[in-house]
């Protein structure tokens, strides 16, 4: 399986250490040619504008948005979820790819000062909590009919799936746990 990871801006190198550590191929996504021959594909964490304005500028949105909703397996992180989100409270004019039935708020948990780390129960990863990483993390408002919750914090979904579009309001990538990314790989092969 070769995994593409979306590499204009964010925590795209943590996400290709895990996929590093899973004995994963995992090829860095900047042009569309790199989107050719990717199994899956990862939208990191970082600033969704910037990753945005990048995507048009990179010639990448089109093909991003076709391959999601030709049904390309995709894990969104963070500012993934925002980008991948179909109504975000404050998005203004910035660049969105529609694609997950979803109500988003950005920097819902606070300023990067305000950012934490919780224990979150996802009951396909197994008994031991997530450890989930909160960085200006979005909060997830409101799920589509066709929104499987998969994990909850303070009553929030943080973690949902729609068919192969997965998605987390947290960083796995930044967590030290493999569990998110070995069970995205197993379940969207």
């Amino acid at each position: 399986m070769k995994v593409g990871v979306l590499a204009l801006q964010g925590a795209f190198r943590e996400h290709r250490e895990v996929l590093d550590g899973l004995d994963t191929e995992a090829i860095e996504v900047r042009v569309p040619d790199d989107l050719v021959g990717c199994d899956s594909l990862v939208l990191p964490g970082g600033e969704s504008t910037v990753i945005g304005k990048l995507l048009v500028s990179s010639g990448l949105l089109e093909p991003v948005c076709d391959r999601i909703r030709d049904g390309l397996p995709t894990l969104a992180t963070c500012a993934g979820l925002i980008l991948v989100a179909g109504d975000v409270l404050d998005r203004g004019d910035d660049v969105g790819l529609d694609a997950l039935d979803v109500r988003v708020q950005r920097n819902a948990y606070g300023s990067q000062g305000q950012s934490f780390e919780a224990a979150i129960p996802i009951v396909s990863l197994g008994p031991s909590p997530f450890p989930g990483v909160f960085i200006r993390a979005p909060a997830i408002l409101d799920v589509g009919a066709g929104v499987e919750v998969l994990a909850r914090y303070d009553g929030r979904p943080v973690f949902v799936r729609s068919g192969r579009l997965w998605a987390a309001t947290f960083h796995p990538e930044l967590s030290g746990d493999l569990r998110l990314h070995q069970r995205f790989l197993q379940e969207v092969p």
